[in-house]
């Protein structure tokens, strides 16, 4: 194996898609199209944020998957499935069972007292405080919250351990010897049944009732990341076409969103159109590939700035939505524009996660449950 930088890129990708979570859970709140069913939603909003928010929905969380997936091959191939599980038993199951709860009440905490206090409500903060008034809140199940992506990798690792078992690994060598055209032209289409169920743009899928959607729209990815351990000549074959790639990518969001202001979707029918479902089947694909090229380019080496984000981006991720939300029921009664707003409470938001995993976290054994590190260790080992 060659050096043990060579997978320094697939760590900084992980931490740049989970930290653009916090940017676009900030964002949501600005956003006229999460308008009524975002409970932070603030008076000031702008179209500028969900031109960009949306294009970056499509492949951050694609994007997370697939290096999901890589890491996962790259366990099996130094530990096998039994040490695969271990790992992700620690690593994935462990906080989500720690974390779910706490995070669940804090954000209930803060939603009720935000209901009955905040003078200027969001839509559904106002229906929150009515229902509380009056015959009360709606019993219903809890659900994963923004944590739902440990919840479906947990299901991926089974699925890695049922491919193994039944041999369809195979299928990778015909994937691998695909032609970038026909790599690119082709596998997008195995997302749109998925992407046609759902609204668009595509929802988080936060029941604890598997969705079955989501396994049809991120499992291909995780596969591809899967396949791509130990492959990475794949990237290599796809660089030179990567501009194109995201000029098309450019252009197809585009008429995204021009079909997205066109169709609302509704309780009866909230399908995406098949065009639609096609759009951002190629938009997923195509820009999680120059991600994934632009990161090997530009992250692939070892910098401590990006070490320690790295390794602080798990704990951000986890407990920055209590956070946010709290502080964005404060901003909803005062008098400031949306960019303001944004600002103060990303910068507040990130700043109290990084303070707290500096201060409390980084040096314990949460610290130890929630970094990086274990990665980059192992990959010193397959020197």
């Amino acid at each position: 194996m060659s050096s043990p930088g060579r997978f320094h890129y697939m760590d900084n990708l992980r931490a740049l898609a989970m930290l653009a979570g916090v940017l676009f859970h900030a964002a949501l709140a600005y956003s006229p199209l999460a308008h009524a069913f975002i409970p932070t939603a603030d008076r000031e909003h702008s179209v500028a944020v969900d031109l960009c928010i949306w294009f970056v929905h499509l492949f951050r969380m694609p994007l997370f998957f697939l290096v999901a997936g890589f890491f996962a091959a790259m366990l099996v191939a130094k530990r096998g499935l039994g040490g695969l599980f271990r790992n992700r038993l620690r690593r994935i199951a462990l906080p989500l069972v720690i974390f779910w709860p706490l995070v669940y009440a804090a954000l209930k905490y803060s939603t009720l007292q935000a209901a009955a206090t905040v003078q200027n409500p969001s839509p559904l903060l106002a229906i929150i405080r009515q229902l509380s008034q009056t015959q009360g809140l709606p019993e219903q199940l809890p659900g994963t919250s923004h944590l739902w992506f440990l919840y479906y990798l947990m299901y991926f690792y089974v699925l890695v351990w049922s491919a193994k078992n039944f041999e369809l690994e195979n299928l990778g060598k015909l994937l691998r010897g695909l032609s970038p055209t026909w790599l690119l032209g082709l596998l997008p289409l195995l997302l749109v049944p998925a992407l046609a169920s759902v609204s668009a743009p595509n929802p988080a899928p936060e029941s604890f009732l598997p969705q079955f959607w989501a396994f049809g729209f991120y499992g291909p990815f995780f596969a591809f990341g899967y396949l791509l351990f130990g492959h990475e000549a794949i990237i290599e074959r796809i660089r030179p076409i990567a501009p194109w790639l995201l000029a098309a990518s450019l252009m197809l969001y585009g008429a995204f969103w021009y079909l997205l202001n066109r169709h609302s979707p509704s309780v009866q029918d909230p399908s995406a159109p098949l065009l639609v479902a096609l759009l951002e089947a190629y938009i997923s694909a195509w820009m999680t590939c120059v991600c994934l090229i632009a990161g090997k380019s530009l992250l692939n080496r070892s910098n401590p700035v990006l070490r320690y984000l790295s390794d602080a981006s798990y704990w951000t991720y986890i407990v920055h939505l209590p956070i946010l939300f709290a502080i964005q029921y404060r901003l909803l009664d005062v008098e400031l524009p949306w960019g303001i707003k944004f600002a103060a409470s990303v910068s507040a938001t990130g700043g109290l996660c990084l303070l707290s995993y500096h201060c409390f976290v980084r040096r314990t054994v949460i610290g130890d449950l929630l970094s990086a590190r274990a990665h980059v260790a192992m990959v010193q080992q397959m020197k």
